[in-house]
């Protein structure tokens, strides 16, 4: 097991160099002067404009540019804005909010995709299990914008059960309302997989061995069933946390969240470089601790997995 772990920690060293020399080189490569994109309209003067690109070595080829880069990540400065603000402050600033919105996202997918999934498959072919396959169908289809939008107008404007956005107090309650329409609008996926294994499980030798034995059907579901359903579920919410770590962007424009997708997308904008990258780095670093875990959760709850 110890080896285990430690061959996985060591992954994250080629992981990190490709992902962060890739996004850099994307970075580099994309059109436009970013100084000049920062002063949008206004124009800065010639001399501001060179020792702007000076300082922030413009002027030097992509792999003296991505070796600074490195540099001041091993000394613990992920670098700084274009606007002068240090993106370790930016970092830790955002970070928190959008950590927050994936976890309760996350939660409200996995407890809805395990319920939903496993009375769907206990009830197969019945009139639950048809209406939850056609919502769950509908749910994929619209996409997440819709569903945000539809949220707000009837659960916020209309039946003010939620804050229409969120704004600079970004606790746990004012996530509420993007957290449900990101957690619904994965579920489904989550969902059907939780259905289909619910399903192969019950028609697998040990479940009715179990049965053969006496053991009451409240023991034989919970206990042999759903513990041994729950690796694709917990796979797919797994992925599903990464992605939501940078692909919120549209869900906290539509509420106003001050956390990373806004930030990315503005730092793509403007060509910032170290922003984008440094989010990306802690990105990687975070899904490759997640799907770690994950990996371990797999011994716990399916027992002939086993590390060596």
């Amino acid at each position: 097991m110890v080896g285990y772990i430690l061959k996985r920690l060591l992954q994250v060293i080629p992981v990190f160099v490709g992902a962060t020399l890739l996004i850099y080189f994307l970075v580099f490569a994309m059109p436009g002067d970013p100084i000049a994109a920062l002063f949008g309209d206004k124009q800065p003067s010639p001399q501001l404009h060179d020792a702007l690109v000076k300082q922030y070595h413009l002027d030097q080829p992509f792999i003296v540019q991505y070796w600074y880069y490195l540099i001041g990540i091993f000394q613990g400065n992920m670098g700084t804005t274009f606007s002068g603000q240090s993106v370790n402050d930016v970092l830790a600033r955002t970070l928190p909010v959008t950590g927050r919105l994936a976890v309760m996202a996350i939660a409200i997918e996995f407890v809805l995709a395990i319920i939903i999934g496993t009375f769907s498959a206990l009830r197969k072919g019945k009139i639950f299990d048809n209406s939850m396959l056609v919502l769950s169908l509908i749910f994929i289809s619209l996409p997440i914008f819709v569903i945000a939008f539809l949220a707000q107008y009837f659960l916020a404007v209309k039946l003010q059960w939620f804050s229409p956005t969120v704004g600079a107090d970004n606790d746990w309650g004012d996530l509420w309302l993007p957290a449900l329409v990101l957690g619904v609008s994965l579920y489904a996926t989550s969902m059907r997989l939780m259905r289909g294994s619910v399903i192969d499980t019950l028609n697998q030798d040990w479940v009715r061995t179990a049965y053969s034995k006496g053991l009451p059907r409240r023991r034989v579901i919970p206990v042999h069933v759903l513990r041994n359903s729950l690796i694709p579920v917990i796979t797919n919410s797994a992925t599903n946390f990464g992605v939501l770590l940078v692909g919120a962007t549209v869900t906290e424009g539509i509420f106003n969240v001050p956390g990373v997708g806004n930030t990315l997308f503005h730092a793509t904008l403007q060509h910032e470089g170290p922003t984008i990258v440094s989010f990306v780095t802690v990105f990687v670093i975070i899904y490759v601790l997640v799907n770690l875990v994950v990996d371990l959760l797999y011994g716990l709850l399916d027992p002939r997995i086993r590390y060596v």
